[in-house]
């Protein structure tokens, strides 16, 4: 394999001083992008929040400082305007710096001087509904899917566009929405999204303890509270969630046949 990636051209050296923004996708270190990948050996610092993988963080090379700064829903160890000084902080010391789970920051940055790199990972929602058994989108199923936050606002209200997630041909799949699980689910059924919409809800998805519940629009939130489902999780609604048989779908996107393979007779 090492051979096989020195094979692709090196686009992008992280040069001291420099911060680069990545993406590090939901845990499985397998589905780094080989350009987040190059920018994790080069690192100096690595300021990275709790949603990155223990598995990954081994990935950041020894003498590499490990910066923790806590982001999680809700609650953050530290707020976004110190993990932007902190950024920056470290970027003019010369230092070549790693954001893992980064984005945001870019403009902060560029208004200091310091110059960025950014790299995507594969996004949670592709990823982990597809280690489910999940297809977002399927031929005479679901022409569309439609990401959204489902965090509840200060004032504790969740002002979304509901209308536009009731069609019956859409997959919709929510980050951040465990808590306000109820109110989601009140509200689409109120905006006519049929109650028996298969759902599903997959905690800690791609990695090793990825857990998957299926039910429906309705029952969902019962089965948040009856199985202790704590973030960080999605929300997947959609008849794609039964596409495939429940005996099919082993772990972490293995799909197993049980159909027994007919050997062709020798000529």
């Amino acid at each position: 394999m090492s051979n096989t990636l020195n094979k692709i051209k090196v686009k992008s050296q992280l040069q001291a001083g420099e911060v680069a923004l990545v993406g590090s996708g939901p845990g499985d270190p397998e589905l780094l992008t080989i350009k987040v990948l190059r920018f994790i050996e080069q690192a100096e610092v690595a300021i990275y929040d709790r949603l990155v993988s223990d598995e990954i963080m081994a990935l950041l090379p020894e003498n590499c400082e490990k910066l923790y700064v806590g982001k999680e829903q809700a609650k953050h160890c530290v707020p976004q305007d110190g993990i932007n000084e902190m950024l920056a902080e470290q970027a003019l010391q010369g230092k070549k710096v790693l954001r893992l789970k980064g984005g945001e920051e870019a403009e902060y940055l560029l208004a200091r001087g310091i110059s960025c790199h950014v790299a995507s990972g594969i996004t949670a929602a592709s990823a982990c509904t597809t280690y489910a058994g999940i297809p977002l989108t399927h031929r005479g199923v679901a022409q569309g899917c439609t990401f959204i936050t489902g965090h509840l606002q200060n004032d504790g209200q969740l002002n979304l566009p509901w209308q536009s997630l009731v069609s019956d041909c859409q997959t919709v799949v929510f980050y951040m929405g465990i808590n306000s699980l109820p109110m989601i689910s009140a509200e689409l059924i109120a905006h006519g999204r049929s109650a028996s919409t298969p759902a599903a809800i997959i905690r800690n998805g791609t990695r090793s303890d990825q857990q998957v519940l299926r039910g429906t629009l309705a029952s969902l939130p019962e089965l948040v509270v009856k199985n202790n489902i704590k973030p960080p999780a999605l929300i997947v609604l959609g008849k794609v969630v039964n596409q495939f048989n429940a005996a099919n779908i082993g772990k972490l996107g293995y799909l197993k046949s049980l159909v027994v393979p007919q050997q062709k007779e020798a000529v």
